[in-house]
């Protein structure tokens, strides 16, 4: 890719046919969840295991290519954001080395970060990617998914006009942190998540998922308290973000 460093490393696991550049829509970002970066190159590109990706970002910012973008490569598994659902085929997944929460979950590097920006920043200008289109595999998959955490920076990645934040003040949300919501404005969050990209039904007992979606939307959103619980605080951010 023009003006980045990206190193070859191809597996053999990925659907043959090309998607046009059209097609390419939502950019998926993940951990590792492994306990080094050796372990996780090689499932990415092992030919026994089921999972893929496009690109692998290590701590020291190296970019790594693991599948062309024009084909689909399996990292997000059943997943829905928007409208659209089984987010392969319509996404670009970028994986960063990080144990993750099962091997000593640890802060993403500088240098990690920076090379992820860098890179979003072509993939969006390539391939026309709406801001919105850029989530977590939790975002995409909250029943199952975590990553890739509370600690990434959503924030950071947002000054640079990559993936969504709010815009209130910090004083006002910690006013309104652990204030509870009357009945109706729970039903409205739900409907700001919807509005946001958030999956809200599932064909599941419906509190264990809206907990999940919960948690989900407080990693990405409300990072320091996840508590699967809507108060004040997570119904502002929710309103102001959906807007």
């Amino acid at each position: 890719m023009n003006n980045l460093n990206v190193l070859l490393r191809n597996s053999p696991k990925f659907k043959t046919k090309i998607r046009s550049n059209k097609g390419i829509k939502i950019i998926v970002i993940h951990y590792t969840g492994m306990q080094s970066e050796v372990d996780a190159l090689n499932r990415l590109t092992d030919i026994k295991s089921k999972v893929s990706c496009h690109y692998l970002i290590n701590e020291k910012g190296q970019i790594i290519s693991i599948i062309p973008d024009n084909y689909t490569a399996w990292h997000a598994g059943k997943s829905r954001w928007g409208k659209l659902s089984s987010l392969n085929k319509y996404s670009i997944g970028i994986e960063l080395v990080n144990p993750g929460h099962n091997f000593g979950y640890k802060k993403f590097r500088k240098k990690q970060i920076s090379a992820l920006i860098q890179l979003i920043k072509k993939l969006i200008k390539k391939y026309n990617i709406n801001k919105k289109n850029i989530v977590g595999h939790s975002d995409i998959a909250p029943l199952r998914k975590k990553d890739p955490g509370e600690k990434f920076p959503w924030k950071i990645l947002a000054k640079s006009n990559i993936g969504i934040w709010h815009n209130l003040k910090q004083k006002k949300l910690m006013k309104n942190r652990k204030k509870k919501i009357l009945k109706k404005e729970k039903l409205i969050f739900f409907k700001f998540l919807n509005k946001i990209g958030f999956q809200t039904r599932f064909n599941i007992k419906k509190s264990k998922y809206q907990k999940k979606l919960i948690e989900a939307f407080q990693r990405r959103f409300r990072p320091r308290l996840i508590s699967g619980i809507i108060d004040k605080e997570c119904f502002f951010i929710a309103k102001n973000i959906s807007l």
